[in-house]
């Protein structure tokens, strides 16, 4: 009877053996591509994001960052990458190629704003409406709170964004458009209300040299989005890792560093709003 013990013991360690290294086969790296709305030159949080996604994922996972949107994009269409965090303008040119994976949470809502900025000292603009003939300044060409949302107020005013200010510029960043209008580079600049009320904690020696004119209305939060060739498997595993962050400690104090509260499964239907504009631009 011992023996036998010891044969069923032996064998079942073999079985397990066997096929715990068949579940660690899977040595592929997980791609993510990241915009400048995220993360921009936070490197060691972004270093210690990647290693909390590692452990929980048991995948290599690299995050390829890039200076443009559009560079995500091109990632994205060229199954470069499996995942990106993108804006939801992009998303929306896109949606046949991609899946909603997951959308954070915002001071407890998976929506943000589009915020008008000018110089602290201009008391007077209320509306982009009266920037007509300034120098304004673009977060990017597919950015919808930095670019798409201001275009569309003017249009819906009854003007053409085209030759409606002096001069206008990219500064590839919201972060750069704020500096931009804070150093007097710009007369204005339309802005991620995330990224601004972020700055506005860490350095709000900056944010105080701009002041937020406008609002916009609520659009949803840019997405984690994945290729529809993803597997549904790995689909469903990065969904569950970024929704069960809020779970377990090291997640939250995550969390906390990139000024969030969670990540819901979200839907496409957050983004009817920013399809609308497209339209009245002859977007798809």
């Amino acid at each position: 009877m011992n023996r036998l013990f010891k044969l069923l013991l032996v064998a079942s360690l073999l079985w397990a053996s066997g096929f715990l290294a068949q579940a660690s086969t899977d040595t592929r790296t997980i791609r993510f591509a990241m915009t400048p709305a995220f993360l921009h030159d936070q490197h060691a949080l972004l270093a210690e994001w990647r290693d909390y996604l590692e452990a929980r994922l048991n995948r290599p996972v690299e995050f390829i960052q890039r200076d443009r949107y559009r560079d995500t994009m091109d990632l994205l269409q060229q199954q470069k990458v499996e995942f990106a965090w993108i804006c939801d303008y992009p998303y929306v040119m896109l949606k046949k190629e991609l899946r909603v994976v997951a959308v954070a949470l915002n001071e407890g809502k998976p929506t943000y704003r589009s915020y008008l900025i000018v110089p602290a000292r201009d008391l007077k603009t209320r509306n982009v409406n009266d920037l007509k003939g300034t120098v304004f300044a673009y977060a990017d060409p597919h950015s919808n709170t930095g670019y798409l949302v201001p275009r569309y107020e003017i249009k819906q005013s009854g003007q053409n964004p085209e030759g409606f200010f002096k001069r206008t510029f990219y500064t590839w960043s919201h972060r750069k458009a704020i500096d931009a209008v804070a150093i007097g580079l710009a007369q204005g600049a339309a802005v991620d209300s995330f990224v601004w009320d972020a700055l506005s904690k860490v350095h709000p020696e900056i944010t105080a040299k701009t002041r937020v004119a406008w609002q916009s209305e609520e659009y949803g939060f840019p997405p984690v989005v994945a290729q529809n060739n993803v597997p549904d498997a790995d689909f469903r595993l990065m969904q569950d890792v970024l929704m069960n962050m809020k779970n377990d400690t090291h997640g939250r104090l995550l969390l906390a560093r990139l000024k969030l509260t969670g990540f819901i499964a979200g839907s496409p239907k957050l983004y009817d709003s920013v399809a609308e504009m497209m339209r009245v631009f002859g977007e798809r």
